[in-house]
């Protein structure tokens, strides 16, 4: 089971572990900061304290509500792609192109072989998990398959093959994190439910990823039609799949129910496209909801998807609202569960 792998770390988390998918909203002093950077108002050693004030903001605020496994916000990242894009040699960054609604990002473009130049996200991890007070601090990366799709490619043959030379980039940043200590890793692929006849690139890339790494995996698949990819990515050889469920009335519940579910589940329970979460008995229902699928021990708690597009004051309440909506559930469930043990 996956909660002996933990424990073989030495990580104890509780039954019901609370947990998000990555990003924060950035506070207006991070924002001024950067605007002001891109002007070239700000040094980028200005604007790089500014963004490990924010992380510690954000560090203090997740130990402070109860969260069990933390993140470090991203407050470091522009975009979850092109911020790899700018660190990897082969890249170029091009024009703005929309992602959704009214939000752009700079696209970036595979001009040469990709290179990984040295540790991306190591330090912003180190300094994260030397506040986090002895709780776990989850590593970061944007997979190989969704920096692939969400790229131009003007060098490789195929996508295929753009695909797996960023694998073999991911697997290096991950092994650094493991070697700093890291020993819970997320690798976000949202991009993996766009393209159903793609599920083998997506494997086989993520097996490259992960394959011989001595750490917990977790993937974040968001977005597209899961009816097309399920039970397809459960060959993706990860131990958690962190997935958007309270934005699709958790109606993927009905697919597990249909063909078993074999690995962990981080539960979105509140979906982060509106601007106010349910409140906490509500989410505590869709937390139960789980449970009629999957054993206790196999479930996580978060919301459903990054919380970067939500105000500060509104990603916190978000947060709240997991914390008490998992401790409802967990006070029901815990005596069950440690005699069952």
């Amino acid at each position: 089971m996956s909660r002996t792998k933990l424990e073989r770390y030495g990580i104890d988390l509780p039954l019901l572990p609370t947990t998000s998918v990555g990003s924060f909203p950035k506070p207006d002093e991070l924002k001024r900061a950067r605007a002001a950077h891109a002007k070239g108002e700000l040094s980028a050693a200005e604007l790089d304290a500014a963004a490990r004030q924010a992380t510690g903001f954000w560090i203090d605020k997740q130990l402070e509500l109860g969260i069990d496994l933390l993140v470090d916000g991203e407050m470091y990242r522009g975009d979850m792609v092109a911020f790899f894009a700018e660190s990897l040699a082969g890249f170029e960054i091009g024009g703005l192109v929309r992602s959704y609604g009214n939000r752009f990002y700079h696209k970036p473009i595979i001009t040469g072989q990709v290179v990984w130049n040295g540790p991306m996200t190591v330090d912003w991890w180190r300094y994260a998990q030397s506040r986090a007070g002895g709780k776990p601090v989850k590593g970061m990366l944007t997979g190989p398959y969704t920096i692939m799709d969400w790229s131009f490619n003007e060098h490789y043959a195929g996508r295929r093959a753009a695909t797996m030379a960023l694998a073999d980039v991911i697997r290096s940043e991950v092994a650094a994190l493991i070697a700093a200590g890291c020993r819970i890793i997320q690798i976000d692929e949202p991009a993996v439910s766009v393209r159903p006849g793609e599920m083998d690139v997506v494997i086989d890339a993520m097996r490259r990823v992960t394959d011989g790494q001595d750490a917990y995996f977790i993937t974040h698949i968001c977005y597209g039609n899961f009816d097309k990819i399920y039970p397809r990515m459960l060959d993706m050889p990860v131990d958690n799949f962190d997935l958007e469920l309270a934005n699709r009335h958790m109606e993927m519940l009905d697919l597990f129910r249909a063909h078993p579910f074999t690995r962990d589940l981080s539960v979105g329970v509140n979906d982060v496209h509106r601007h106010q979460t349910d409140p906490p008995e509500r989410l505590a229902e869709r937390i139960r909801a789980a449970l009629d699928v999957l054993p206790p021990e196999r479930i996580w708690v978060d919301p459903d998807c990054g919380l970067k597009t939500r105000t500060v004051a509104e990603g916190i309440e978000f947060l709240d609202a997991v914390v008490k909506a998992a401790a409802i559930v967990r006070a029901e469930t815990q005596t069950c569960w440690e005699t069952d043990r």
